[in-house]
């Protein structure tokens, strides 16, 4: 009988998907599809998550039957677009999407339908509570225009290789400058000089209560 690992292998390669177009398309790592693969693995937790990515059902991806053969079924199988969450580090660094290695990202996300290129940013700090609360995950999308912003927009800013999210001040005479949201935060305001890069507007933000990493059963 085939394993697992065995039958993701089988079908990923009937959709023609390699380990990293599963890792970005699944939202799992791809260190442990390959584990899985390779039998390093024996199960996992993101079963539905790796079939809802190749367009089969977790029953089939286990019996390893391929979703092209089977007969048509009324039942459609929804395909979330993933977002990463990136690291702060890596968002010091962010010039666009494509300069992140997506293999580097462990987590990802739901992503909205009207966003393309979004990712996340795990809230850290106190600097913007209680509107933000550290643990939130905030939405950022960075293909809106820095001259399009207006006073009391949420930015992501990067200056050299430290990144930051604070509300947008724009005076009445042009001035701009950075303002966390927690009036006790120092320092509250943060000038905005010409080593600070844009990276992209703050759009959503998720908050979870609870949350629980899934597992499945084993024989």
């Amino acid at each position: 009988m085939s394993t697992l690992g065995e039958n993701l292998k089988k079908i990923r390669k009937a959709k023609k998907m390699t380990q990293k177009d599963l890792a970005q398309k699944s939202g799992v790592k791809q260190s442990v599809i390959s584990d899985l693969e390779t039998g390093n693995a024996k199960s996992t937790g993101s079963i539905l998550e790796l079939a809802n990515a190749l367009g089969v059902t977790a029953e089939e991806l286990k019996k390893g039957i391929v979703g092209d053969t089977l007969e048509p079924s009324n039942v459609v199988i929804v395909k979330p677009n993933m977002a990463p969450v990136l690291s702060w580090v890596q968002a010091g660094t962010f010039t666009n999407v494509e300069s992140i290695d997506m293999s580097q990202v462990e987590e990802w996300l739901p992503l909205p339908d009207e966003c393309t290129n979004c990712f996340y940013l795990k809230v850290q700090g106190i600097s913007n509570s209680p509107d933000f609360l550290e643990g939130d995950y905030i939405l950022v999308d960075p293909d809106v225009y820095y001259n399009d912003m207006q006073s009391g927009d949420m930015i992501v800013v990067r200056r050299f290789e430290d990144a930051t999210f604070k509300k947008l001040v724009i005076e009445t005479d042009g001035a701009r400058y950075l303002q966390a949201l927690n009036p006790e935060f120092k320092p509250n305001i943060i000038p905005l000089d010409e080593d600070c890069n844009f990276v992209g507007q703050v759009v959503d933000c998720v908050r979870y209560t609870y949350r629980a990493k899934r597992r499945t059963k084993t024989n």
